[in-house]
């Protein structure tokens, strides 16, 4: 035995056991979905079914927590794209002195634990509304959409800081030269150019949002989102209709990464195809030669 035979054994088990402790859970979690027996459970496997997603979708606590889910994800993506967005270009136009300081203070949410923003947010604004008000502000689903916002906002603005870094100031000098304004070198220039980082924002928005727990916990008050409702059926007992919403959430996690990888492929491929074509174009234009007069 040589010592490459040695290092590619224990590679190929530290790879193993890598993937094992990744996806063991989802595994297992995934077969007790189809097991027959009312206990989550693999061994023995007493029988296939599919029932328990027929449980899961007669649940009206967890079909309502899921709309409710889904109902702030979108809500909180609307707020902390453009917010994260606005943070980002500011920060590109503040002096080089105050930078440093402004990135501490927009990116502090990160860093603070979500208990206390959840608690923070009730509070402030149950003052707020009581001072103003403004009672539709107190509801379950705005505080939380507020509460997850101050800090998923933070997380939208590092990618698209991450994005402008890339971004060619000249692009911006050369449309203001040519008469453009400025509505119309954010709109023609800089949204084009910023699209990939708003999609990623948007999704990374919209995760987060939707697994969140400890922020949601408080902020929620008596409403309820998937998160929450699950935490209840933990502590009451797991039973395999949480298998099964498990693979109903990878199944659709899944299915969008592939659709969204088929459908950047078709792009690329058009790309392409449009790139070879003009040059083709250009190739047989200068084959033809100067056109008589």
């Amino acid at each position: 035995m040589t010592s490459r035979a040695v290092f590619r054994a224990l590679m190929g088990f530290y790879l193993l056991v890598f993937f094992a402790y990744l996806f063991g859970p989802l595994v297992i979690m995934g077969i007790t979905a189809f097991n027959t027996s009312a206990y989550p459970q693999i061994m023995p496997f007493e029988g296939f079914t599919l029932d328990w997603f027929g449980v899961l979708w007669n649940d009206k606590d967890m079909i309502y927590g899921l709309k409710n889910s889904l109902w702030i994800g979108l809500l909180v993506v609307l707020v902390s794209v453009p917010v994260g967005f606005a943070g980002a270009i500011v920060m590109t136009q503040v002096y080089d002195r105050a930078r440093a300081f402004y990135y501490l203070v927009v990116v502090s949410p990160v860093l603070t634990p979500g208990v206390i923003i959840g608690i923070s947010t009730v509070v402030f604004w149950r003052q707020t509304t009581q001072a103003t008000g403004l009672k539709f502000i107190y509801d379950g689903t705005v505080l939380t959409v507020l509460a997850q916002s101050s800090f998923i906002s933070a997380y939208t603005m590092l990618i698209f800081l991450a994005r402008l870094a890339r971004f060619d100031r000249t692009l911006d000098e050369a449309a203001l030269d040519l008469g453009a304004t400025r509505a119309q070198v954010f709109r023609h220039v800089l949204i084009p150019f910023m699209a990939p980082a708003i999609g990623s924002a948007a999704v990374i928005a919209f995760l987060s949002s939707f697994e969140n727990y400890n922020t949601t916990t408080f902020a929620i008050l008596a409403d309820k989102t998937l998160t929450t409702v699950l935490a209840g059926r933990v502590r009451q007992g797991t039973t395999p209709a949480l298998s099964a919403l498990a693979v109903a959430v990878v199944a659709v996690t899944v299915a969008g990464a592939i659709l969204y990888e088929l459908l950047k492929r078709r792009e690329a491929a058009r790309a392409e195809a449009r790139a070879e074509a003009a040059h083709r174009a250009e190739v047989e234009e200068l084959n033809a030669g100067p056109v008589a007069a």
